[in-house]
């Protein structure tokens, strides 16, 4: 018996990364998987039906049950097709994983409006129209389990990622609306935000430095793509009933449940406030609560645990 028998899954962007291994995990518990992956470039170049086909079949050589979709996240046409495909195919739709994804990576004053866009309509409405297509049925038949993908890019930011960075955090807002609005129906929505040797984060260009080169390698090398799916995986069953718009980060053994912005110290100025009281009585006091400007190597140091 399976964690997951007797559902169904579509799992976006399937074909390789993350995305494979969740797939693969999902069928060995027992879920139907709809395999979807356009086997486009990392850039969102090009595409082709290999990735998709090749994990499908894996999964159904090993006695899982999986077929292929070739759509695009970046169109909500798509994504009801592949909730309809879910259905045809395998008589149901209970969970909708979206790790699907692209980079544009450029500094923000070389990056151009095309960078942003594409990026925006991969992840953000992209993760609206795999949500949405799915939300109605599983609102109707009282179950769903909407594992959502963001970023330490978007929680903690990282240079050169403006883009990949507004769309990740806006998927935690997205989730969390998504969350609070289904309890009552049994939808969760959820936001895991891994740390994984996959094609995306290798196309990010290797330090010139030899020695955080070599440290980089062996981060690397202890958050396999793998790693991740155990939670993913998790987050898709009915076991996960209680847990619903929260945000996870997970690099090899090491997960983590991250803050929500709430407020840190709140002040008050009788009459309220003028430029000069800001100045000179409202910063001095929040100054020491500010947060430092910090990527995830200072919020994460060290490598990933084994």
């Amino acid at each position: 018996m399976g964690i997951l028998d007797g559902r169904v899954a579509i799992c976006t962007g399937s074909g390789r990364g993350v995305g494979a291994e969740v797939a693969k995990l999902m069928a060995k518990e027992g879920a139907s998987v709809i395999v979807n992956d356009p086997g486009v470039g990392g850039g969102g170049e090009g595409g082709e039906q290999g990735p998709a086909e090749t994990i499908a079949n894996e999964i159904k050589a090993g006695g899982g049950k999986a077929a292929p979709n070739f759509g695009s996240v970046a169109s909500y046409e798509d994504c009801l097709g592949m909730v309809q495909q879910a259905r045809d195919e395998f008589d149901g739709c209970h969970i909708v994983f979206n790790p699907a994804g692209i980079l544009r990576d450029r500094m923000f004053h070389k990056m151009s409006p095309d960078d942003w866009q594409a990026v925006m309509d991969v992840h953000l409405t992209g993760h609206f129209n795999t949500a949405r297509a799915a939300i109605n049925l599983f609102r109707e038949q009282e179950y769903g389990r909407i594992i959502m993908v963001g970023s330490t890019s978007g929680l903690l930011g990282n240079i050169g990622q403006a883009n990949y960075g507004a769309a990740k955090l806006g998927i935690a807002g997205l989730s969390r609306i998504v969350a609070m609005e289904n309890t009552s129906k049994n939808v969760t929505s959820n936001v895991i935000c891994p740390s994984a040797d996959t094609r995306m984060t290798r196309s990010v260009p290797t330090p010139k430095d030899p020695d955080a080169a070599a440290q980089r390698e062996e981060r690397l090398r202890l958050s396999p793509a793998d790693a991740i799916a155990p939670l993913c995986t998790f987050l898709a069953s009915e076991d996960a009933g209680h847990v619903t718009g929260q945000i996870f980060h997970q690099r090899g053994a090491e997960l983590s449940l991250y803050s929500q912005p709430r407020p840190i110290r709140t002040i008050h100025k009788n009459m309220g406030w003028t430029v000069e009281t800001i100045r000179d009585k409202a910063m001095p006091s929040l100054a020491p609560h500010f947060i430092d400007i910090a990527n995830s190597r200072n919020v994460h140091p060290g490598l990933p645990l084994e």
